[in-house]
């Protein structure tokens, strides 16, 4: 029987893309299926050893402490809530280590645009543009959405954006139940902080996350809601992501229904209150 071929190195690379492993966590290679050394029980008439430990093989700068799920969600709403600002919810995030994200990710990706706008944007989580420069939808999603809020006379100078997850999952991949709810106390007091007129949620997840829906972005989208901070209710409305639309284009005129539906908020929100 005739033995596979051994890959080349570009074969191993692009086997490498396609699967989403597109970052390294350490410099040196790690097998995590080999069987870790068994260090026999010292003498008594020797001094202990130090143990190794899988951290070891991290790098301590990337390393992050483990912490129980329902102790990171309680931390981050008694964090969230103390942050009288966004430079103090931006501060605060920076410095949080509960949510194992943090640990894979570039950097923190917090918002982008105008803190003052009346209407804010939030989608789920950055991808890997979005991690590489710190800001949320500047990939291809990013470029449509800029184009979606030009077609009724937006721009990021006059909108706020933002994701329920601000750490890119690595390979993009979907962000877990847990990981969504440690970071929605931080989405949530960002926009009881930005305080906008209407809030408009980008793709199913963010939908489901903020306004407490298990409706699919189908028959959640174009429909206003109450999203109460609190404080103050403001109008939401669902509608579909930037990247869903790049993949299913036929989309766009429902997207643009619910586009004209913004704009006519926000233009009654001039002569009146939402």
């Amino acid at each position: 029987m005739t033995p596979d071929p051994v890959p080349t190195v570009q074969q191993l690379l692009a086997f490498y893309v396609e699967a989403g492993v597109d970052c390294a966590l350490s410099e040196q290679p790690v097998n995590r299926l080999s069987v870790p050394d068994i260090i026999p029980a010292p003498r008594a008439t020797t001094i202990p050893q130090p143990v190794r430990t899988i951290s070891a093989a991290i790098p301590p700068a990337r390393a992050a402490a483990v912490v129980a799920p329902e102790a990171a969600i309680l931390s981050a709403r008694e964090a969230a809530r103390t942050a009288p600002t966004l430079e103090a919810l931006l501060a605060l995030l920076e410095n949080f280590d509960g949510c194992p994200l943090k640990a894979t990710a570039t950097r923190l990706v917090f918002a982008d645009g105008n803190p003052q706008a009346r209407i804010m944007f939030v989608g789920e989580a950055p991808g890997r543009e979005e991690d590489i420069e710190g800001l949320p939808f500047v990939g291809r999603s990013g470029k449509l959405l800029d184009r979606m809020i030009s077609a009724i006379g937006l721009d990021r100078s006059s909108a706020y954006i933002a994701n329920v997850i601000p750490w890119r999952p690595p390979g993009n991949r979907t962000p877990t139940p847990q990981e969504t709810q440690i970071c929605l106390p931080f989405i949530q007091r960002q926009i009881e902080l930005v305080n906008p007129d209407v809030l408009v949620t980008l793709g199913n997840p963010s939908t489901q996350a903020l306004l407490s829906t298990r409706e699919g972005i189908m028959k959640s989208r174009g429909k206003w809601l109450d999203y109460d901070t609190g404080t103050r209710v403001i109008r939401a409305l669902a509608t579909f992501h930037p990247a869903y639309l790049l993949r299913s284009p036929s989309y766009k005129r429902m997207a643009w229904q619910d586009l004209r539906a913004i704009a006519k908020a926000l233009e009654q929100g001039n002569t009146s209150s939402l």
